[in-house]
């Protein structure tokens, strides 16, 4: 996810490590997606396309 991340957006990302399967994507300090609240890892493609709305 990183490298499609810096293909399409030039984003630099942060991977910070957790322990208990949390998976949450923040952008500009707002929460875009929780594995948590979900219950589920996103689709390919999800979070691209959740980033895309929020640029």
């Amino acid at each position: 996810m990183a490298a499609e991340l810096k293909s399409e957006f030039s984003y630099e990302t942060e991977l910070v490590k957790s322990s208990g399967g949390v998976f949450e994507v923040e952008f500009n300090g707002k929460l875009i997606f929780s594995k948590a609240t979900l219950g589920r890892f996103p689709e390919d493609g999800e979070v691209m396309e959740l980033l895309k709305k929020e640029a």
